[in-house]
């Protein structure tokens, strides 16, 4: 696996914070406009992850 995806603060903290915020909103709370803003905040953060894992990504390519 490519260290860029492998078990690092990073993506660690981006599985806990979409896991949390999709557990309180289908388990705490469970009313749709609820649970479809925890998706628009799990999409926020899943490209938060996108963009910093590109960024270390093109940080270590050799061009």
């Amino acid at each position: 696996m490519h260290p860029i995806l492998g078990f690092n603060r990073r993506n660690l903290t981006a599985l806990a914070a979409a896991t949390a915020v999709l557990v309180s909103a289908y388990v705490l709370v469970s009313h749709p406009v609820v649970e479809y803003g925890a998706w628009l905040v799990v999409f926020t953060i899943w490209m938060l992850w996108f963009v910093l894992a590109a960024v270390e990504w093109l940080s270590q390519a050799d061009l």
